[in-house]
């Protein structure tokens, strides 16, 4: 069915607006989170578990899923998406304890799940034109880094008037609207009963990866527990192990391996991933550092956030626009290379000029714009349509997955190191080590001297994680340059071989 083009670009927002809740799920709690754990009493490590138990789920499903909207509809999948989504977002938003909250955040995680690859399916089935397809393509991908930017910035404005609970409740009114709109809307429902879903393939990928992040995780502590790493290690050797084992014997995998030799698709799995590990790492510790350091508000620590996605906003819509002149190299490996450059400017004047810092996050942003704007259109541009679920599953893990990583490793190296580093003034107890949040509550208005030191031991957490970041994304710049050096812009979309 070929819809026309009022209907398909007012499905475009439909998709894009689903796709906003999700990614404003990933960063809505950066700002919130020093409310979050003094009102709900949470720990370090629930802390964190509550920011990562949305992306970790997500990303384990995720393959499944876009399977799954392939036997059963990507029309169908959305609204069962949008549905859970919604549901879970109430359960978070009155969830009595940091348990709860986590379960809550996973629930929301299986709506995403179920909904993230078909907005991308949608638009692949229902933009047929190539030029056409990039524009929406890139679309798509600028409302992933505005519904990332937006996420402190609304949870900051939710906070200065509403509890903490409010930032959740915020994506009920969208859903029913989205929900509304898919129904008129969303091309009749394309399912194909030939095609067969493995769920034990997706509990096996989310083995892997909650045993990966609790590696990393433990990895990172000042303390770690020699025991806990090699189970965790063990648990995601394993479950890579047996899914990969897995999908080379069943005849309609969840990943078929081969499609990862497309250079100009890996090449966008792999700019898709860096994207987000940059974007959600920066976010993360920088909101905490000028909260709990500068003792900015919430909302104020969420606008200079935005920074990024401001300046990726213009470098999003030219990428997709201009992909089909200039090709994937210059865009994709340029744009990060140009993000290393901002990230560090921020790490250099992080804690001596505003003006230089929120220069350093435009330029960041504006790097990382243009390579997640083309990043997708490199994944969907170079599988045939009866892969669309598949290549869009494998999209969104790479997001996930750089997200995850974000957070799980440098939430906890910005903990470990400020732990390791600080140097307690005589007298002070020695819980002040634990955390930045700790410390100062422990010295409250009578003790400057343990302020002064935990400060300044977190400031110097913040430069080791901002290397961190600039390297990775140095790393990223170079490995996708080198997979897309022979891509010229007429062949950077190219059909790929049928394997």
């Amino acid at each position: 069915m070929v819809l026309s083009a009022r209907r398909r670009w007012l499905l475009l927002a439909v998709v894009s607006a689903g796709l906003l809740l999700i990614t404003l799920d990933n960063s809505i709690l950066y700002a919130a989170l020093p409310t979050l754990v003094e009102e709900l009493g949470a720990s370090s490590s629930e802390s964190l578990w509550i920011i990562n138990a949305y992306p970790v789920v997500m990303a384990g499903l995720l393959l499944g899923s876009g399977t799954l909207g392939d036997r059963l509809g990507h029309r169908r999948m959305f609204l069962i998406g949008l549905v859970v989504f919604g549901a879970a977002s109430v359960a978070a938003a009155f969830s009595p304890t940091p348990e709860t909250l986590i379960a809550s955040r996973a629930l929301l995680a299986v709506g995403a799940a179920a909904m993230m690859p078909a907005t991308l399916a949608l638009i692949r089935i229902t933009f047929e034109d190539e030029r056409e397809r990039n524009m929406a393509i890139a679309v798509w991908g600028t409302l992933a880094i505005v519904g990332s930017a937006l996420g402190p910035i609304i949870s900051g404005l939710l906070l200065r008037s509403f509890w903490w609970g409010s930032v959740f409740l915020v994506n009920v009114p969208v859903v029913v609207a989205a929900l509304v709109a898919a129904l008129v809307l969303a091309p009749p429902n394309d399912a194909d009963p030939s095609k067969r879903w493995d769920l034990l393939s997706s509990l096996l990928a989310l083995v892997a990866l909650v045993g990966l992040v609790l590696a990393i995780k433990e990895t990172a502590k000042a303390e770690p527990a020699p025991t806990v790493i090699a189970v965790a290690v063990l648990a995601a050797a394993a479950g890579g192990w047996a899914f990969a084992r897995r999908q080379r014997r069943l005849p309609y995998p969840l990943l078929e391996f081969a499609i990862f030799r497309n250079r100009a698709f890996l090449a966008g799995v792999l700019a898709a991933g860096f994207s987000m590990f940059a974007i959600a790492g920066v976010q993360l510790i920088t909101t905490q550092r000028f909260q709990l350091v500068e003792g900015f508000t919430p909302l104020r620590a969420g606008v200079l956030v935005a920074a990024i996605a401001l300046g990726a906003l213009p470098t999003a819509v030219a990428g997709g626009a201009s992909l089909h002149r200039v090709g994937l190299l210059p865009i994709v490996a340029g744009g990060l290379a140009l993000s290393a450059v901002g990230s560090l400017l921020v790490l250099l004047y992080f804690d001596t000029s505003t003006a230089l810092l929120v220069t350093g996050l435009l330029i960041t942003g504006a790097g990382l714009g243009g390579a997640m704007s083309v990043a997708s259109s490199a994944i969907m541009g170079n599988v045939p349509a009866r892969r669309a679920g598949m290549a869009s599953s494998v999209e969104e893990v790479s997001y996930e997955f750089g997200s995850l990583i974000a957070v799980a490793l440098l939430g906890s190296l910005i903990t470990a190191v400020y732990t390791a580093t600080i140097d307690l003034p005589s007298g002070a107890p020695e819980s002040a080590r634990d955390s930045l949040n700790s410390a100062l509550d422990l010295a409250g208005d009578s003790n400057p001297s343990l302020i002064s030191a935990a400060s300044t031991a977190f400031d110097g957490a913040y430069s080791t994680v901002m290397i961190v970041v600039t390297a990775v994304i140095a790393v990223g710049a170079i490995t996708t340059g080198l997979l897309l050096r022979h891509h010229g812009p007429g062949s950077a979309l190219s059909a790929p071989a049928h394997h």
